[in-house]
């Protein structure tokens, strides 16, 4: 009997182990006019800071595992987050639609919590026009989510003097984040996608800070407006990262404030 009992129970925790295993997760992104494929696309897994670009005929695939939360971008498109589902991980490819950024469509905000069991969203919330953007392969619907980044004058970043002193703290309570932001730059094809990135949407779903707040961050650090403006992704991290461990040794006592050299950019 007692051998019956640790047989179910390891068959338990095997199964628990496997319902967190990593799938891949295939699909195709399409340009929402016309549906012709989009080559070299960029999709990051926000989790597990794992990234893929799409081939010339715009499919790619991505290690993910339920609950994970991929991005999808492309240049002058409007990007797109998808939260990821264990019925999304059962073989289904998704076909995605971005569409131009011109086009100045809002995202939608999807809180529901009545879901279809594929995607996280209500049916009844989607808008059914031409706008909409994700398609997965079998079933008939389709579908818009995601959400829009806007200043928001009641965050934590505005209210303080120093938005430095923000990411010292936000480092400090979530190191996770520090240690993304970190892989980010050291991945290799991480550091190709972001190179050729100049929409801070990675910065600003790490730091949880918009484009303004992140402005006001490097300015604070001692960087030019010129730098701000024209520096990738991939330099944007590497300056906020560098701005965490000189602010870090401030704190400490380690160097001086008023000492620390000028930025050439």
């Amino acid at each position: 009997m007692q051998k019956k009992i640790l047989l179910i129970l390891f068959i338990g925790i095997s199964f628990l182990g496997f319902s967190q295993t990593n799938t891949e997760l295939k699909g195709q992104i399409v340009n929402a006019d016309g549906n012709k494929p989009l080559s070299a696309a960029h999709i990051l897994n926000l989790n597990s800071v794992v990234g893929t670009i799409t081939d010339e005929k715009g499919f790619f695939e991505i290690s993910t595992k339920a609950n994970d939360t991929i991005l999808v971008s492309y240049l002058g498109f409007q990007s797109i987050k998808l939260k990821v589902t264990n019925d999304l991980l059962k073989g289904n490819e998704l076909i995605i639609s971005l569409l131009e950024k011109a086009n100045e469509i809002k995202e939608v905000v999807i809180r529901s919590t009545k879901l279809i069991g594929v995607l996280e969203i209500d049916v009844k919330q989607v808008p059914k026009d031409r706008f909409t953007r994700i398609h997965i392969n079998g079933l008939p619907q389709t579908y818009e989510v995601g959400k829009s980044v806007s200043q928001n004058l009641n965050s934590p970043v505005a209210a303080l003097f120093k938005p430095v002193d923000f990411l010292y703290n936000l480092f400090g309570k979530k190191p996770k984040q520090l240690k993304k932001l970190q892989k980010l730059k050291k991945e290799d094809n991480l550091r190709k996608m972001l190179s050729g990135k100049f929409d801070r949407e990675v910065m600003m779903e790490y730091l949880q800070m918009d484009k303004e707040e992140l402005r006001k961050l490097l300015v604070d650090c001692n960087y030019s407006d010129y730098f701000i403006k024209k520096a990738s992704d991939l330099q944007m991290i590497e300056a906020v990262l560098d701005c965490y461990e000189n602010y870090k040794a401030i704190k400490k006592g380690k160097i001086e404030r008023d000492v620390l050299p000028k930025r050439k950019n």
